[in-house]
C-alpha cells in the first residue's frame, strides 16, 4: 500500500535534469521539466518548485550505477547533487537504483518513431518518469520507500 502524497523524480545528468512528478495517489507519474543542469543545485530546485502542482511528500534522485554494478563519474554527481538538495530542503530524498531508465527512455521514444537527437529534453523526463514508476513499484510491492535515505537534511 502505498502512502499518499505527491512525489517528484529527479534524473540528473552532465547538461540537462529531467523531471517527473506524481499524482497525489501515486498512481501516475508524468514528465514535469527538463532544466539546465550547469547551474546550482538550489536553482534547479526553484525552477521545480515553480512547475510542481503542490506540496509533496519526498524526493526520488536517479542513482546511475553501471550494468556492472561499479559506480561511475555519474554516480558521484546524482550523489553529490542529493546530498546538495539535502542540506536545502526538509523533505526526504532517497537515491534510487536508475540502471535502466535512460535505455528505457530511449526505447519508448523509438517504439513512437522518435530519435535521440530529436527528443533530447524529452527523454531527460521520460528518464525521471521511469525512475518514479520503478520508485513507485517498489513502495506498492514492498511497503517500504525505495532507495536509500540521503544523510545530511533537516529531515535526520
Amino acid at each position: 500500500m502505498l502512502r499518499p502524497g505527491r512525489r517528484i523524480a529527479i534524473d540528473v545528468g552532465t547538461k540537462r535534469i529531467g523531471v517527473a512528478v506524481s499524482d497525489f495517489h501515486g498512481i501516475l507519474a508524468s514528465p514535469l521539466a527538463t532544466i539546465n543542469a550547469e547551474q546550482e543545485v538550489a536553482a534547479v530546485w526553484n525552477e521545480i518548485l515553480e512547475r510542481a502542482p503542490e506540496e509533496f511528500l519526498e524526493v526520488y534522485v536517479g542513482l546511475p550505477i553501471g550494468l556492472s554494478g561499479n559506480e561511475t563519474k555519474s554516480t558521484e554527481n546524482a550523489s553529490e547533487f542529493a546530498a546538495k538538495l539535502a542540506r536545502l530542503i526538509t523533505n526526504p530524498i532517497y537515491l534510487v537504483d536508475e540502471r535502466l531508465s535512460t535505455s528505457l527512455a530511449n526505447q519508448q521514444l523509438r517504439e513512437v518513431g522518435k530519435s535521440q537527437k530529436d527528443a533530447r529534453s524529452t527523454i531527460d523526463q521520460m528518464a525521471a518518469v521511469a525512475i518514479l514508476e520503478y520508485a513507485l513499484d517498489i513502495e506498492r510491492n514492498s511497503g517500504k520507500a525505495p532507495g536509500s535515505l540521503v544523510e545530511g537534511g533537516s529531515h535526520d
